[in-house]
């Protein structure tokens, strides 16, 4: 968190894309309020999705740059808990900031105030998943001088499912249907992804730190 908190830029970068982004939609799509409300859960969980993994690339870069994720990699401890240690830091210092600004946001888009709270509730959940899912591309390419590129198309189909139950679960509440089933979902991939994204980013990191 000290090393995320002096690095205030990688902070602040994911969320003012995000809110720009949202901001900026009225006046390429319209002021209308139904188009609008319409396109508000889709657009908000890509944009979350977006600003969430513009924010990867430098997960492990910092450290892979200094030497830490070799002595890291060298400790008794499994690499497992630092790479879940990152990734937690990472969701605080971004996704639960995109969670919390989500209802502000909706607000603007016309969202019906009956998809406010499960907006919040998926994309707590979502954008946790997002940051674990995100730290195996981070890892594989960390050893690359400009991986942009290369991350997208590592992390984007694994993002799908969140992408796909998040927005289901949102355009659910509105038509004021149960929406209970897509966010046990959501909780599902989360746990899934806790328990499985670090094991394979530790091994990532452990190959590019032997090339």
């Amino acid at each position: 968190m000290l090393l995320a908190l002096r690095k205030r830029a990688d902070i602040a970068n994911p969320l003012l894309f995000f809110v720009t982004v949202l901001a900026l939609l009225p006046l390429g799509v319209g002021p209308e309020p139904d188009l609008l409300a319409k396109m508000a859960p889709g657009m908000i969980w890509v944009m979350a999705l977006l600003a969430t993994m513009l924010s990867q690339e430098s997960l492990f870069r910092g450290d892979f740059e200094d030497g830490t994720l070799e002595q890291l990699a060298l400790l008794p401890q499994p690499l497992y808990f630092a790479v879940l240690a990152k990734s937690l830091v990472h969701w605080i210092a971004t996704g639960l900031p995109l969670a919390l600004l989500s209802p502000l946001l909706a607000l603007m888009l016309n969202l019906p105030t009956e998809g406010y709270f499960c907006l919040f509730v998926s994309l707590f959940l979502g954008t946790a998943s997002l940051s674990l899912i995100g730290a195996i591309g981070a890892a594989l390419t960390v050893a690359l001088r400009r991986p942009g590129l290369l991350l997208a198309l590592i992390v984007m189909p694994l993002y799908v499912p969140v992408l796909i139950f998040g927005t289901g679960a949102v355009q659910a509440a509105i038509d004021g249907y149960a929406y209970s089933a897509q966010l046990a979902i959501l909780a599902a991939l989360l746990a899934a992804a806790a328990a499985l994204a670090p094991l394979a980013a530790a091994g990532a990191i452990r190959i590019s730190l032997d090339n």
